[in-house]
């Protein structure tokens, strides 16, 4: 009779909540969740992102208003630095033929 070869198993890692917080703190900050994952050595960023929507969900309707603020502002900022790009090299243009 084969026996089945068993893979052995890591055992689990315990984050405390002051870890998650900060972790959850990094990718807030604009940091990837890839990048914080591997800079803190978590094994998944779907456990970075279960811990931050825990954590938001913890802290009320504020902190997700907030959330949906920083996306917005984020987006406006890229569409600022679009239009700043587009006026650089336009004055560049304009100013060569002076």
């Amino acid at each position: 009779m084969a026996r089945k070869l068993v893979p052995a198993q890591r055992p689990r890692r315990r984050y405390t909540d002051e870890f998650r917080r900060d972790a959850v703190q990094m990718m807030l900050d604009g940091h990837s969740a890839a990048s914080v994952a591997e800079r803190l050595g978590v094994s998944s960023t779907n456990l970075l992102y279960n811990w931050k929507s825990r954590l938001l969900a913890e802290s009320g309707p504020v902190a997700a208003s907030l959330e949906e603020r920083v996306r917005q502002l984020e987006a406006e900022l890229l569409r600022v630095e679009r239009e700043r790009d587009i006026l650089k090299k336009a004055l560049a243009i304009f100013g060569r033929n002076e």
